[in-house]
């Protein structure tokens, strides 16, 4: 029997996005026009759901994303254990192939199980794991709650499904996302299990937009 469903989706696109500038945790970026129609979208699909409760990061861009749900008087929780993972002082700044460079060796770190290690001046996903902590908890301790929309950050969000699908946290990479793309959970009470994985069918009527060709960290 399926006790919960959760709605767990990345926030819609920014100005930073676009731009292939790092965001993290440290830059309080809003949706540009683009993000707003993901948003938009997203809510034209699943605004018909009763979601019980909101959670979102501290962070504008998550809360932007869900802006109609909240229009509507939904509980809500903005929880600073969902911000974005911390890429210290490499926030706010574009993307150079040497820095590009460091995030793909810092990334096969973590890969090869060296989660406890920080990117320079910033977080681990040990560290993240650790913030999202009171977040698991109240997901699991408020059954009542049957469906559950959470709006929040890519790494963060890899880190978050690690943690709740009982995966070790080298493996987050497993989980690809896009702005507003979309996973599903159920929750019995003991397990979570996958019904959709970074579903965007709700964006297909939107023009696409190529970003620039720098690898941004995720």
């Amino acid at each position: 029997m399926i006790a919960q469903k959760i709605y767990l989706i990345r926030h819609g696109q920014t100005d930073y996005n676009l731009q292939g500038i790092v965001q993290g945790s440290g830059v309080d970026a809003s949706l540009n026009e683009r993000g707003r129609a993901q948003a938009k979208a997203f809510f034209d699909a699943y605004g018909h759901i009763p979601f019980d409760r909101v959670y979102t990061s501290r962070l504008k861009r998550s809360q932007e994303s869900v802006a109609s749900f909240l229009e509507k008087g939904l509980p809500f929780e903005p929880l600073a254990g969902l911000n974005e993972i911390s890429w210290g002082s490499k926030e706010g700044q574009r993307i150079t192939p040497e820095e590009d460079a460091y995030y793909h060796w810092m990334l096969k770190q973590w890969q090869e199980g060296n989660t406890s290690l920080p990117i320079e001046g910033g977080e681990s996903p040990d560290a993240v794991a650790l913030r999202q902590q009171e977040f698991v908890s109240r997901l699991r301790e408020r059954p009542q709650d049957r469906h559950v929309l959470v709006c929040m950050h890519g790494r963060a969000m890899r880190i978050l499904l690690c943690q709740l699908l009982g995966y070790p946290l080298r493996s987050m990479d497993l989980f690809e996302h896009e702005n507003l793309g979309l996973y599903i959970l159920h929750y019995n009470g003991q397990h979570f299990t996958v019904e959709r994985y970074n579903d965007t069918g709700h964006l297909q009527g939107l023009k696409t937009v190529h970003p620039n060709s720098v690898v941004v960290p995720k």
